[in-house]
């Protein structure tokens, strides 16, 4: 399992649905940046970072290979999401 080291929550303010941006720190050698916690029609996501395609469509740049681990990192996202608030 992933070791986070550190995360770091830089909450937006405003009405969108787009509530913070989120950097993690995975065994103090690596970081993730732009990571998206959105409001969604069924509660809070995480949408990692990602990049727009001359098609118009949009491909993660950097994401978990499996349930476990985005299940793990939202957990742990959020909780310092809700830290800050």
């Amino acid at each position: 399992m992933l070791n986070i080291t550190d995360i770091r929550i830089k909450k937006l303010d405003g009405s969108g649905k787009m509530k913070a941006v989120a950097s993690i720190t995975i065994d103090d050698a690596f970081v993730i940046h732009d990571i998206k916690i959105v409001e969604g029609h069924n509660g809070l996501f995480v949408a990692m970072p990602s990049k727009k395609l001359p098609d118009g469509d949009f491909r993660d740049v950097a994401h978990p290979i499996n349930a476990d681990t985005r299940a793990y990192l939202q957990q742990r996202i959020f909780s310092a999401y809700e830290d800050i608030e």
